[in-house]
């Protein structure tokens, strides 16, 4: 079973390009790249070759005549004589870049050969993409691919786009959805958070349409994610990175969620464990959210390096970190007990990251002014809040109404709850977030 994904269209628009040049798609593991790549050439190319560094580590002898492209193809015929190489017709997939990221040389020349198209990808890229970038800078194009989102999930249950053009144009007209609806998108995004993104955890429950064995997947995958790190964190505390990584879900339940090196450990030290934080996020693992100094634009650059909080790149990861009790209480009762704001923060700064935004919140020190995530139009700064119900918002307010905050002139918050436009606060249910980006657009519109 295929489930559709986002970089479908971008593959497609890509090998439309007559000058398109050898593509790198980086992303954390097991969020479907390589079976999106193997999907999209089945459909596009008479030939096919795939090359995987980790189970066939033969093939990095394919550079010892040099990175000539003739030369690397007369050695992949070497090993293989059965491989096809058809002019035009041919996609080379070189996959688990990690390990071998000096075969980055040879996009140059395949650029400049321009016979066979070129797709490379691997997870962890982050902590090595400096030597990438040194052998490949300027021949190639990069696409960040994330695990799926709302949008993707909704694909999987068989909701087309007119759905989620409907859910945007409500955004848009202020309107309310209905009883029916609210219910539907609501226990559909409830499923969705439980689950994550993952597509062979959502693979399973769209399979038997229950949750039965998802979390086990869930476990299974998180321990992967921990042997990476133990593979991959050379010249580190791998001990310190993992503390930080198994620490999340316990400062997130928090009320203040900021993420606090001396909670890791006794004794421990920020410029410590700066290098572990830099890692995680390299690796594609966490998302960092950065303090802003003051709430105004630019962002970049206004914000404290060492104020942050740490989210997981999907929350499904956080599910799988939870007690056993609270997990059952989850998929048995829908209780997301003391998880419930570090559920719906994570999937809040999930989504804008999905959506291509970086992440910001604000506290002002000795202060009960403090906004969860902020987001920019051309013009304005835009406040995001998310509310466990539609209460009062006295942070949003201040900033949308004091002469203190010239950029901002409107607020969103996301609730659980219904759509509602009021005094410059735009309300809207969780599962609109995925359409915020676009949102935002038509407003600029």
């Amino acid at each position: 079973m295929y489930l559709q994904r986002k970089i479908d269209q971008y593959l497609a628009t890509w090998k439309s390009n007559e000058y398109r040049k050898p593509l790198i798609v980086k992303g954390a593991r097991q969020i479907g790249k390589t079976e999106s790549i193997r999907s999209f050439a089945e459909k596009n190319y008479k030939s096919f070759i795939e090359i995987n560094f980790v189970e066939e580590p033969k093939y990095k002898t394919i550079i010892s005549d040099g990175y000539q492209a003739a030369d690397i193809i007369k050695n992949m015929s070497r090993i293989d004589p059965k491989k096809r190489f058809i002019p035009g017709e041919t996609l080379l997939f070189f996959d688990e870049l990690q390990e071998f990221p000096e075969i980055a040389t040879s996009l140059k020349f395949f650029a400049q050969d321009g016979r066979f198209d070129v797709i490379c990808s691997g997870s962890l890229l982050g902590i090595s993409y400096q030597r990438i970038e040194s052998n490949s800078v300027g021949y190639k194009t990069d696409y960040k691919m994330y695990s799926m989102d709302f949008e993707e999930f909704l694909w999987a249950k068989g909701y087309q786009k007119e759905w989620m053009e409907d859910m945007l144009e409500h955004m848009k007209n202020g309107t309310p959805f209905n009883e029916v609806e609210i219910q539907t998108y609501d226990n559909l995004f409830l499923d969705y958070c439980i689950l994550g993104g993952l597509p062979g955890v959502v693979k399973e429950y769209i399979r038997t349409n229950t949750f039965e064995g998802t979390l086990q997947l869930q476990m299974q995958l998180l321990e992967d994610y921990r042997e990476d790190i133990r593979k991959y964190a050379e010249g580190l505390d791998q001990a310190r990175i993992l503390n930080v990584f198994n620490h999340i879900p316990i400062q997130l339940a928090k009320d203040n969620k900021k993420f606090q090196i001396s909670k890791v450990a006794s004794g421990a030290r920020f410029k410590d464990y700066r290098g572990c934080i830099d890692w995680l996020k390299d690796s594609g693992l966490v998302n960092i959210c950065y303090c802003l100094l003051y709430p105004e634009l630019p962002l970049k650059g206004n914000y404290d390096s060492e104020k942050y909080k740490l989210y997981y790149f999907d929350t499904g990861m956080l599910v799988a970190m939870m007690d056993e009790e609270t997990q059952d209480d989850l998929r048995a009762n829908k209780n997301l007990n003391v998880y419930k704001g570090a559920l719906y923060e994570n999937i809040v700064a999930e989504a804008l990251v999905k959506g291509g935004y970086d992440l910001y919140y604000y506290k002002k020190d000795n202060s009960t002014l403090e906004e969860d995530f902020f987001v920019r139009t051309k013009k304005y700064l835009v406040p995001v809040e998310v509310k466990a119900t539609n209460g009062r918002s006295k942070s949003l307010r201040s900033l949308i109404e004091s002469d203190k905050y010239p950029d901002i002139t409107f607020g969103i918050k996301f609730i659980k709850g219904n759509i509602g436009i009021e005094n410059g606060i735009r309300t809207f249910p969780y599962f609109c977030t995925f359409l915020l980006k676009r949102y935002i657009r038509s407003l600029e519109e």
